[in-house]
């Protein structure tokens, strides 16, 4: 009977190593404004809460309850802090809202002005809303992203210059809402926007891709999405400029509003040359969205060379990463 216990114990212990079974749990902590830290499952503030919340073990993750409310405070996520989620415990995204106002001008550069920066690897976000309220103050960010493997589910992304940062690593934004008016989902990061609404708030630009080279995985992927132009009048917002070079921007299957330049993209100077840029579009809808009228560099994909930028294809990565699997597990 001993003999068989301990072949057990081999047999199971053996197993786990095989199926890569994890027994790390996850660390749950809350956020509410006025409570007292007790340093391990309540904290006043979110930043407070990143900073003090204990660290899981192996591979599990830190889990930030945010009560509903306003959080007035810039919140930073350290490198050294991966594995983080943000779930925001109101009714909807609107209910829990973390803002600030910082603009360039005022902090010494664009990236000085945001209202959460994120670092740490598989950084998630579910039922929050990320602000800048600067208002037409110039560049003022409401989030930087420079996390790889990062999630944002029902989020809400509000500002009017560059609300959104995406710049580096994997990126998969599901089911959420962006505004803003002048290059406001901004960066080089592989980022894909799925069900998303893009609302812009003035004319402008809602996309400015910056890839260096036609080498780099990278681009903004939109995809069953929607283009908002609500209130612009006779005035047209554009679906990118280029950055950089080699900018990278394809809309599948998104309808588009009639506030729409017929031209669909635009360049960033008179003169540029689009030849290393790479704008396209398949099945766009809406008012906005007739191919007929767009710029001579603009692609209409065929629907083989549209799968290309499934989100399972695109962000794979070597790791053969599982956005749309990982999104579902979250609330």
């Amino acid at each position: 009977m001993k003999h068989f216990s301990i072949c057990c114990a081999i047999y199971f212990f053996s197993l786990s190593l095989f199926t890569g079974i994890a027994y790390a749990a996850d660390v749950t902590v809350l956020v509410k404004p006025g409570a007292p830290s007790d340093g391990r499952t309540q904290f006043p503030t979110i930043q407070n809460a990143v900073d003090h919340a204990p660290q899981p073990e192996g591979n599990g993750r830190v889990i930030l309850q945010i009560t509903p409310g306003i959080y007035h405070e810039r919140v930073w996520i350290p490198q050294n802090r991966p594995r983080l989620t943000l779930i925001g415990l109101g009714a909807k995204p609107e209910d829990t809202v973390i803002t600030a106002d910082k603009f360039a001008k005022e902090q010494g550069g664009t990236f000085f002005t945001e209202t959460v920066e994120v670092n740490g690897e598989a950084f998630e976000a579910d039922n929050l809303t990320f602000e800048n309220s600067a208002g037409k103050q110039g560049q003022a960010l409401a989030i930087s992203v420079l996390s790889d493997k990062a999630i944002f589910k029902h989020c809400r992304f509000l500002g009017y210059q560059d609300t959104l940062f995406a710049n580096w690593g994997r990126q998969y934004y599901v089911d959420s809402y962006i505004a803003g008016a002048v290059d406001f989902i901004f960066g080089n990061a592989a980022a894909f926007f799925d069900r998303v609404e893009i609302h812009a708030v003035a004319p402008g630009y809602l996309t400015a891709q910056s890839r260096l080279s036609a080498d780099e995985a990278t681009g903004f992927i939109i995809r069953n999405s929607r283009v908002a132009t609500d209130n612009l009048g006779d005035h047209k917002v554009s679906l990118g400029r280029p950055w950089r070079p080699f900018s990278r921007v394809v809309y599948l299957e998104t309808e588009m509003d009639s506030g729409v330049t017929p031209e669909g993209f635009t360049l960033w100077r008179k003169g540029d040359d689009p030849s290393t840029m790479f704008y396209a579009e398949y099945h766009s809808t809406g008012p906005g969205s007739p191919p007929t009228a767009r710029a001579s560099f603009v692609r209409q994909l065929t629907a083989a060379e549209a799968t290309r930028f499934a989100p399972d294809i695109f962000l794979q990565g070597t790791d053969h990463w599982n956005p749309e699997a990982e999104a579902a597990r979250l609330p």
